[in-house]
């Protein structure tokens, strides 16, 4: 299927408009407990359930108007499905607060993999996007692949520490607003090493 353009703001709505609907169903029933085919389930968990078929939907929706989704897309898709299915068998939430760390512990993990092949797979993903000398995007694929690091990490510590409730809003808005400030201040920090569209240098 052809990429086709689609409506910004649409866009943005089912990207993030999923977690967001797990945030405000949380908030919903996180007091409640649901009795399922005889075992019984939080709040949180039945949150979590409801949010893998929204996700499922959401990216249906964005590849049948785009004809595209990104890797990204498609592997925290692949996660949450995996992870969804464990904390409903297991009737266990800490699997769906684990998935966070592990897809932030393999983004890390796949560009440093990159970096010591003397590779930038973060350019291989994004140079389209943006084009950059090989220098900067080394420099970038270095500091992305720390903060992916320091991501994985710090959602460890909170859910193993904190509430589940301080987990569900860090997760749905601290992380992805970190994260969106962190490749931003890193973009505006390598502009020296962005190049030029030939007809714009012409011009």
């Amino acid at each position: 299927m052809a990429k086709k353009t689609i409506n910004p703001i649409l866009k943005q709505v089912l990207e993030l408009g999923p977690t967001v609907a797990f945030f405000l169903i949380y908030l919903r029933i996180k007091e409640d407990a649901f009795m399922i085919a005889g075992t019984e389930y939080t709040g949180f968990i039945v949150a979590a359930l409801i949010f893998v078929p929204i996700l499922l939907v959401a990216m249906g929706v964005l590849w049948w108007l785009t004809g595209k989704l990104s890797r990204m897309q498609v592997f925290t898709a692949f996660m949450v499905i995996f992870f969804g299915g464990l904390t409903a068998y297991f009737n266990d939430e800490r699997f769906f607060k684990m998935k966070t760390s592990i897809v932030y512990g393999v983004m890390a993990g796949l560009l440093g993999i990159g970096l010591l092949r003397g590779q930038s797979y973060l350019q291989y993903v994004m140079e389209e996007l943006i084009p950059m000398q090989q220098e900067g995007w080394m420099i970038f694929t270095r500091r992305l692949c720390f903060g992916f690091a320091v991501l994985a990490v710090a959602n460890e510590v909170i859910w193993r520490t904190q509430s589940t409730e301080t987990w569900v809003k860090l997760e749905t808005f601290a992380f992805p607003i970190v994260l969106m400030i962190f490749i931003w201040v890193q973009i505006i920090g390598l502009q020296r090493y962005l190049i030029e569209e030939v007809g714009a240098a012409e011009d």
